[in-house]
């Protein structure tokens, strides 16, 4: 039999606005399929994972993330060290700017395993339980983002900042975390206000313990 059918029939009397969609539907099924193979980080986008609100997870915007980026970039030096806690939007753009730099995330969703050594698995509620390669005072810059806005993940994500850091902190939470994190941590809020791709109802602040140059 030639390929010709009764579906083929079906498939051209489609507007042409189904089709788009159609298309579009499978474009981000073969996306979604990268995920699951290839460990390669230019394979992976944050954005073609979806946030799982569950996990307190909710995405920087491009401008957002690229801006904190060059800021850990500049702040960790050449052949520098860079911690990632909880913030894999930013890590992505790291990696798409990075060059003698060596970067970690640490992370508690296994999806981003994707990004092979790079990912450190990390639960906030063991803050010290970390691989042997990470050493104390290791990293040149620690980049943190909690994932809940409590005095309690606060307080032991600070555990996992003290132990990486080598000085350096850049953390971003909420604006109502700000005495605790002065309290916590010693740090300053800064004038940059990191946005995200979805409207939170809490608003973000950055908070840092040197002067940063997003507010120069």
């Amino acid at each position: 039999m030639d390929g010709g059918s009764d579906d083929d029939d079906d498939v051209s009397q489609l507007s042409v606005h189904t089709l788009a969609a159609l298309q579009e539907f499978y474009a981000e099924q073969e996306q979604r399929e990268s995920l699951k193979v290839g460990p390669e980080y230019d394979q992976f986008s944050v954005g073609a994972v979806e946030e799982d609100w569950q996990l307190s997870q909710f995405w920087y915007d491009n401008e957002t993330a690229l801006c904190l980026a060059k800021e850990a970039l500049e702040a960790s030096g050449e052949n520098g060290r860079i911690a990632c806690v909880s913030a894999p939007s930013i890590y992505q753009k790291l990696k798409g700017l990075a060059g003698d730099v060596s970067i970690c995330l640490l992370e508690y969703d296994r999806r981003f395993s994707v990004y092979g050594d790079d990912f450190i698995f990390y639960d906030y509620n063991n803050p010290l339980d970390l691989p042997d390669r990470l050493q104390p005072r290791s990293c040149d810059i620690v980049l943190a983002d909690p994932p809940f806005l409590s005095e309690e993940c606060l307080s032991k994500t600070a555990d996992t900042i003290r132990y990486l850091t080598k000085g350096k902190i850049l953390l971003c939470t909420g604006a109502v975390m700000e005495d605790l994190v002065m309290k916590i941590l010693g740090l300053k809020v800064c004038h940059f206000i990191p946005k995200h791709t979805r409207s939170l109802a809490n608003e973000f602040r950055c908070y840092s313990n040197y002067e940063i140059g997003l507010d120069s």
